[in-house]
Formats: C-alpha cells, structure tokens, sequence
C-alpha cells in the first residue's frame, strides 16, 4: 500500500472511531429505554468495531514504519496481528449475543419497537457512510482494513435487520422476534469473521498463502531453461501485502555471468504468482537430502561443492 492510501485510511479509520463511539453511546441508552436486546446486541457489536477501528489505526501506522536492525521486515504484520485479535473478539461478542438471548426467549419482555426501528435506521446510515469510505479507501489485499470493512457491512446489514424486526414487533406484538434477531446477528458476526480468522492464522504460521500452489510454482520454475531442478521450497506471507519465497535450484556447472539470465527469468516467473520479495540458492551439485538441502561430505564432491554457484536476490516490495 502507498503512503497516500494509509494516510487516506487512517483519515477514515479515526472518522470511523468518534462516529461509532457516538453511536455506541446512543444504542445503549435507548436499548436500555426500549428494553430491545437487539439494540444492545448492537452496541456490543458496535463496541467490538470501536476496538477493531482502534486496533486498525495502530496498525496502519506500524505498518507504515520502515523497517530497523532489529525488525528487518518492518512491521507488515502488526495490520495481520490487529485483524485476528479483531475476528477473536467478534467470535467472544456471538458467544454472549447468543446468551443473552436465551435468557431473554425464557424470559420475554415488552420491547418498544418504534425506538429500535428509529435508532437502527440512524445505524444504517452511519455504518453504511463508513462502510463506503473504507470501501472507497481500502485496498483489496490488505487484510487488515478487510476486516475493518467486513465489521461494518456486518453493522450495517445487522442494524437493517433491527428496523425489520422493530416493524414485524409492532405489526404482531410479538416479543420473541427480538431475540430471535439478537441470534441472526449473532451468526452473521461468526460468518463474518471466520474467513479473516483463517486467512490472518495462515499468515501467522507462515503458511502457504491462499490461492498459492506448491506444485504450480515448482512446475513454472523448472520450465525456465538452465533449471535442472527446484527443492527446498518456502513461500510465505510478510503480510497481508507481500509475499516471500526461498529455495534452491539445481542448474548445470556455468560462470554466474551466465546464470544471471536464469535468475532473472525465475524472478519474472515468479511475479505472475505476485511473490516479489526472493532467496535463490543456485547450485550445481545434486543435494543428499532435499529438505535442508544438507550437501554430500566426499572426496568427489567437496571440490565441486565448494565451488557450486550460489546467487541470492533480495527484492522487498514497497
């Protein structure tokens, strides 16, 4: 992402923070007068999309922060560390929707429906103006405002669904509607966050990033002319943004001059898997043990092994 894109999304994200803490305030106090748990689900949910705007904002500004001696890869997953706390605490906020309203199905109460549909219709409007303007400034891949986003498309559909029940309690007078919404909302914030829990946990564990093929990669490599063989192969997630990959490839004994041309022809395959940041070890003798790749210890080969070409390309992705 661009400076000009975090600063345009950390305009937003502080938009976003006062509009929903405001909104939050509102939920409670009329939740509370209306005696509707549907709108105190909302500021529950609300709540735990102040925390993630929060958590957002520190890490759009860590990962904007060029990299040190000490964090050499920057701070590119401090936005994939916030998204996973977020979807961790939207899958606690569920657990207690759900919860509350079992009490609330045993325990019905007389819900005054023209408060939550006035007050969920303000929600619509606010949660529908952030969501455009996280929509507007997020880019597609970062993960990080994903999840941001993903929160307030929940808000929106969700407080939507308010003013629906608000309106089928006044047509019927039936109290059991409120808590029955409370529980849709409850499914629709883990539906939302299982996908972010997934994708930032892969990243975390230095996975396989999603859509990425171990085979494809290999079987794209070895097709560059001068690769006798591909092993050792990593690829991971620096963040939500950059993917890197190490391995070592097998070609025949020639001058590095000469296997310029083919680390250049590996480096343009590799960008159509959109993996820019690379470690190539280029070697000429044959490996004992492709994993680890630990080089045979003999008379033959120490001379050759010694003398095996070996070239490294580090490109980091801005």
């Amino acid at each position: 992402m661009h400076s000009h894109q975090h600063e345009a999304a950390g305009k937003v994200l502080l938009f976003s923070l006062s509009a929903t803490m405001l909104y939050i305030i509102l939920l409670v106090i009329f939740g509370l007068r209306a005696h509707s748990l549907a709108l105190i689900s909302e500021a529950g949910h609300n709540f735990s999309d102040f925390l993630a705007l929060s958590l957002s904002w520190v890490a759009l500004y860590f990962q904007s922060r060029p990299a040190t001696a000490t964090k050499t890869y920057g701070y590119q997953r401090a936005g994939v560390l916030a998204a996973f706390i977020n979807a961790l605490t939207l899958i606690l906020v569920a657990a207690y929707i759900c919860y509350e309203a079992a009490l609330r199905l045993a325990h019905p109460a007389q819900v005054e429906s023209r408060t939550m549909m006035i007050v969920a219709a303000a929600g619509v409007l606010l949660n529908g103006a952030i969501s455009w303007m996280l929509f507007r400034s997020a880019h597609a891949s970062d993960v990080n405002l994903r999840s941001v986003l993903i929160h307030q498309l929940g808000d929106t559909l969700s407080t939507a669904a308010v003013i629906l029940g608000g309106f089928l309690i006044w047509l019927t007078g039936a109290a059991w509607i409120d808590p029955l919404l409370s529980l849709a909302i409850a499914a629709l914030i883990l539906w939302s966050s299982w996908d972010i829990i997934r994708e930032t946990l892969n990243i975390l564990l230095e996975g396989t990033p999603k859509g990425v093929e171990l085979d494809r990669v290999i079987a794209s490599v070895t097709a560059v002319e001068g690769v006798r063989s591909v092993h050792d192969l990593h690829i991971w997630c620096l963040g939500s943004n950059s993917r890197a990959l190490s391995c070592h490839i097998g070609i025949d004994d020639i001058p590095p001059s000469e296997s310029e041309a083919i680390l250049r022809n590996v480096r343009h395959r590799l960008e159509h898997f959109r993996i820019v940041h690379t470690t190539i070890q280029f070697e000429h003798a044959d490996c004992e043990v492709a994993h680890g790749c630990v080089m045979p210890i003999s008379s033959s080969s120490s001379s050759s092994s010694s003398s095996s070409g070996r070239a490294h390309d580090h490109t980091h992705s801005h």
